[in-house]
């Protein structure tokens, strides 16, 4: 027999070992349901979450129908007559319907102009405060009006703007007339904008402060060592560390860019600031509610869930194709 018979008839000792045959992964539904079976107690916790949703959300969904039908009260829940788009025509040519509908977006615009930005301000300063008995006093200031009820917010908004308030009183000391706050349509959107701050900056600022957290100390290491500064490290490092955070957060503000604060609204408008207080969730809360015109009020709100639909989703994929950061 020759060697190189011999020679290739000999194992190979040094050759590693052939990996074994690929185990056949189970299919997705296969994994979910042993998933299921193995953490059933983690899954049923989302039990009551899920039937709020389908309670309170998707169910009421079907009675948007009557948007479309004649509903009276004590008739059928899905209308008595079919009338098609004659309530959407109705409100599209209703002149009031636009007044509100132009106030709803002066709202909408102005409180995401300064409720998005003062949180990140916000939790950039504290994170910046070395002393930390210092900072949990200033976060405790902060998150505070968060936990107040809006009917306690508007009753001390409107206590401290009434004509015979504190205000008015230090205004009268420096020998200023008294301003009438909250009968004066032009003071509305401030006195909103101003109140929704204080009640939402510091519960805001939890989640960008939770972000900073995650931000890796060596990147600030390394700008240091390259001679930037206290602004410098903010613009290069820390911003972009939370550049996702601050982009989700945008994204959900906008999709609730024409729901504006209903309940604060009705507690702090009256008849005489309706040209500029009047938005439109107090517009349909007269209509649908006071007036009984169901169906018109069905119309309106399912204009602007479509409106809102359409602002998420154009932010979604602008933010997708800009910084990467999505919510699906």
């Amino acid at each position: 027999m020759s060697s190189s018979t011999m020679t290739g008839s000999q194992p190979r000792t040094g050759a590693a070992p052939d990996p074994p045959p690929d185990k056949k992964r189970p299919s997705g539904r296969r994994s979910w349901r042993r998933s299921l079976r193995r953490d059933w107690q983690l899954y049923s916790l989302a039990v009551l979450p899920i039937l709020f949703f389908l309670v309170f959300r998707y169910l009421p969904m079907i009675g948007n129908v009557i948007a479309f039908r004649r509903f009276e009260p004590g008739g059928s829940i899905l209308g008595e007559e079919w009338v098609g788009l004659r309530y959407v025509q109705m409100f599209l040519s209703d002149p009031s319907f636009w007044q509100v509908f132009r106030n709803t977006l002066w709202m909408g615009l102005l409180t995401l102009l300064f409720c998005f930005p003062v949180p990140i301000v916000l939790a950039l300063l504290l994170n910046e405060v070395r002393r930390t008995a210092l900072k949990r006093f200033v976060q405790s200031i902060s998150y505070l009006p968060h936990f107040l009820s809006i009917v306690i917010v508007a009753g001390i908004t409107v206590q401290m703007l009434a004509s015979d308030g504190p205000i008015n009183h230090m205004l009268t000391a420096f020998g200023h007339d008294p301003v009438r706050f909250i009968q004066e349509p032009g003071w509305f959107r401030t006195i909103y904008v101003g109140s929704e701050v204080w009640q939402t900056a510091g519960w805001g600022t939890i989640l960008y402060l939770a972000a900073l957290s995650t931000i890796d100390e060596d990147l600030y290491e390394a700008a240091r060592i390259d001679g930037a500064n206290r602004w410098q490290q903010t613009w290069h490092v820390t911003l972009p560390g939370i550049r996702p955070t601050m982009f989700t957060l945008l994204i959900l503000n906008i999709g609730t860019f024409m729901v504006v604060g209903f309940e604060k609204i009705l507690l702090l408008y009256n008849p005489l600031t309706y040209p500029t207080a009047d938005v439109i969730s107090t517009y349909l809360y007269r209509t649908g509610v006071e007036s009984n015109s169901f169906s018109y009020a069905a119309a309106i709100g399912l204009f602007e869930a479509v409106i809102g639909l359409l602002l998420i989703t154009s932010a979604n994929r602008l933010s997708r194709k800009t910084v990467g950061t999505s919510l699906w």
